[in-house]
């Protein structure tokens, strides 16, 4: 049976690779991005956002039957901060309204393994008490503290992200309306947004220093895309506030068996 689908970030990478797996299986998806998509939205800004669920509602007829809230920069930049956490947690808590009459409605956010490197504090603290002036302007004096303190930008909102997962997908509002809410956590994925990190040898192994992935190395967006189709299929049904890494073994390598 056809699903009706919400992708951000839909117009490359991992949110392209998605929406064409989707759309090969025959389901309509709704793309979202800043360019190339169904609605082309800006998600750095709350006028985005609030043209999101608008427009999201109106090419939808008001019902859809699952969110994927891909859409993210790794910028070490303000403009960071903005979309990979205000901007997720508007399209998660915007378009939820519209999962009300779905059968088998579903909600998946995009971390990264990220989430795992030392945060900076103030700024996660900021994300956590959703201050998004007050986030921005901690994204912005690391920025001008230097390229290793600004480095912290990406991991910092990632790990915000997966933590707010886990804190309500158990919640009335997720788990008690019936909507299984979850996130991936890729490792190094190839795709234009990490072009810098896999664009040569060289590169390349500079990263795998940083993020082993023992599995097979760096791979591609599609086999995000088939993560991402099953969690948010009819098939999963009890998966509730997981942050799923499919990193090739970075998180094994990096917390062993801390998870115990």
């Amino acid at each position: 049976m056809s699903r009706t689908y919400v992708v951000t970030g839909a117009a490359s990478g991992i949110g392209k690779a998605t929406k064409e797996l989707l759309e090969e299986r025959g389901n309509r998806v709704i793309g979202v991005d800043i360019h190339d998509a169904e609605v082309v939205v800006d998600l750095s800004t709350e006028e985005g956002r609030v043209e999101l669920i608008g427009k999201v509602a109106e090419v939808s007829g008001g019902t859809i039957d699952a969110i994927i809230a891909n859409a993210g920069l790794a910028s070490s930049t303000p403009a960071t901060v903005a979309v990979n956490y205000f901007g997720a947690l508007a399209t998660l808590e915007g378009l939820r309204p519209l999962l009300a009459g779905s059968d088998a409605p579903r909600a998946v956010a995009t971390a990264s393994m990220a989430s795992l490197f030392p945060a900076d504090p103030e700024l996660l603290a900021a994300l956590e008490a959703h201050d998004e002036p007050a986030a921005l302007h901690r994204a912005g004096e690391l920025v001008a503290a230097g390229e290793q303190a600004a480095g912290a930008i990406y991991g910092t909102t990632k790990q915000a992200l997966a933590k707010w997962i886990r804190r309500n997908a158990a919640a009335s509002d997720w788990a008690g309306a019936g909507i299984p809410l979850n996130a991936i956590a890729p490792g190094v994925i190839e795709t234009p947004m990490t072009a810098q990190f896999t664009g040569s040898a060289e590169a390349r192994e500079a990263i795998l220093q940083q993020v082993p992935m023992p599995l097979g190395g760096i791979f591609g967006p599609r086999d995000v895309a088939y993560l991402l189709a099953w969690l948010t299929s009819e098939e999963n049904g009890h998966l509730c506030g997981q942050v799923v890494f499919i990193d090739g073994g970075s998180d094994a390598v990096i917390r062993g068996d801390s998870t115990w």
